[in-house]
């Protein structure tokens, strides 16, 4: 009797804690490890990392206008003063708390010509904003604040954005305060799209983002930082309106981050230059991309180094030439005095040249 309830007692044991293995294993997900591809059902953890970095930013702008010319005959008239005319022009828009001294990162739009600006904290707080420089090139400007206990965003990388990806925006659309919105990334690398931008290099999504959004946190789904929110184009055909189609544009961070520290450190973005104009020339029979010297300034780097008009950029610095504006950029962000290999072609020959980046002119305006 013992040996027959070893016997079916051992396989009974055994089967138990096979099954149990296999629930444990398989069957019943871990709570901190969901299964591979599984949906994500919430953003709160993303969400509520980055809103405490993200503020509202309200300017007032003193407009003085000249009475109309009747009007003006009777003021003068009547009372001299009354011949001009004040008022108070009031905007909206968003930043992000960029470190713990109180930089802000915005857009050059949102605080344009403003007389004074104040800054409202997702905790309630509100501060008085300087500043600190603002660039025209790239539409970003730099403010600071004086308060205690600031969160500055954790930044990402948006060289490593890709289409599809999941991003939400936070800011302050239409004045109605924190309000953060869902979409995927678009499209990569937009430009041609603001008259005066000359660095344009834009991450577009769909995400719902209105007019007091511009300056505001693009994150991603770990809630980092990728992009500043700023432009939205609507159903007039403009980015001007509150009526949006589903096309936003924001500022990489990689981008705006080199802005804020040039900003912050001279007050201006210094950029190199070369001082050459270039058309892209398509891959022909497998070769690479490659640029069309069109033009060379007089005394510029690119001159010293002896580019000529006609020649055909094959490589920089050693690397093949995948996108030219986005090369343009890359030599943008050079510092004045770095060297640069250039590879040419020129009259059916290879040739390497080596030129001195110099700088260019300022972009940033006047403090």
């Amino acid at each position: 009797m013992k040996d027959s309830l070893k016997f079916i007692t051992w396989p009974a044991i055994a089967g138990l804690l096979a099954a149990l293995l296999i629930l444990d294993r398989w069957v019943v997900p871990g709570a901190s490890t969901p299964p591979q591809g599984s949906a994500v059902s919430s953003y709160a953890a993303a969400v509520e990392d980055a809103s405490p970095s993200v503020v509202n930013i309200y300017t007032a702008k003193r407009i003085v206008e000249r009475a109309p010319l009747l009007d003006r005959r009777s003021a003068l008239v009547l009372a001299p003063s009354r011949s001009v005319r004040e008022r108070i022009e009031r905007s909206l828009g968003s930043g992000v708390i960029m470190t713990t001294a109180g930089h802000i990162l915005t857009n050059h739009h949102v605080i344009a010509g403003a007389d004074a600006i104040q800054v409202l904290l997702h905790d309630g707080r509100t501060a008085n904003a300087v500043v600190v420089g603002s660039d025209i090139a790239t539409d970003l400007a730099v403010l600071q604040i004086d308060l205690p206990g600031l969160n500055p965003i954790s930044t990402g990388n948006s060289n490593r954005l890709q289409v599809g990806d999941v991003v939400l925006a936070i800011g302050n659309p239409l004045g109605f305060g924190h309000t953060v919105s869902q979409g995927i990334v678009s499209a990569l690398g937009r430009w041609g799209l603001q008259p005066n931008a000359a660095y344009e290099d834009y991450i577009q999504t769909d995400a719902s983002v209105h007019q007091g959004n511009s300056g505001g946190a693009l994150i991603d789904a770990r809630g980092q930082l990728m992009g500043i929110n700023t432009l939205i184009y609507t159903s007039g055909g403009g980015s001007e309106g509150s009526t949006g189609i589903g096309i936003s544009l924001a500022i990489p961070i990689n981008m705006a981050e080199f802005v804020m520290h040039d900003l912050i450190e001279y007050g201006e973005v210094i950029r190199g230059w070369l001082g050459v104009s270039v058309d892209p020339l398509l891959p022909v029979e497998g070769n690479n991309q490659a640029l069309l010297v069109m033009d060379v300034a007089q005394n510029s780097p690119a001159m010293r180094a002896g580019l000529a008009q006609g020649d055909v950029i094959t490589h920089i610095n050693g690397e093949t030439i995948l996108d030219g504006r986005q090369t343009m950029h890359q030599i943008a962000q050079l510092r004045p005095g770095d060297t640069i290999a250039i590879s040419i072609r020129r009259d059916q020959q290879s040739l390497e040249l080596r030129a001195v980046v110099g700088i260019q002119g300022q972009t940033s305006p006047v403090r």
